[in-house]
């Protein structure tokens, strides 16, 4: 897969902004890949956020939940991140990822072997 987001901007406090991440390669196989978001706050580790298994089965960031939801559409061979009622500490690059078939550990950025390059999200008060 090759993966491309797309959908950051600047934002105010409270908006919602829906983040794709498309696979460009157009594999037919796009089911069989498990994916993930991560964010890169600024000054800030990158961090896990929301994570998708080849079941349908999502993982979100504990103090996320609620606000964040990840979804995949296999026919269209993109992931999505839905952001509700977003914070100024949003602001991030945000980048999705992928492996070949399920990890044992989501949260674990070594085990996707698949990125893209990020989008930039601003949310400002």
């Amino acid at each position: 897969v090759q993966l491309v987001e797309s959908g950051g901007g600047v934002v105010q406090a409270g908006d919602s902004l829906r983040l794709s991440c498309a696979d460009s390669s157009g594999t037919a196989m796009f089911s069989g890949y498990a994916m993930g978001w991560w964010r890169r706050r600024p000054g800030k580790d990158r961090e896990f956020v929301a994570a998708i298994r080849t079941s349908g089965t999502t993982y979100h960031l504990v103090f996320l939940e609620g606000r964040f939801s990840i979804s995949k559409d296999n026919a269209k061979n993109t992931l999505y991140l839905q952001m509700n009622s977003l914070l100024p500490n949003d602001t991030a690059i945000y980048y999705c990822a992928a492996r070949w078939g399920d990890a044992a550990n989501y949260g674990d950025p070594g085990s996707y072997g698949y990125w893209g390059r990020g989008t930039q999200v601003t949310v400002t008060s």
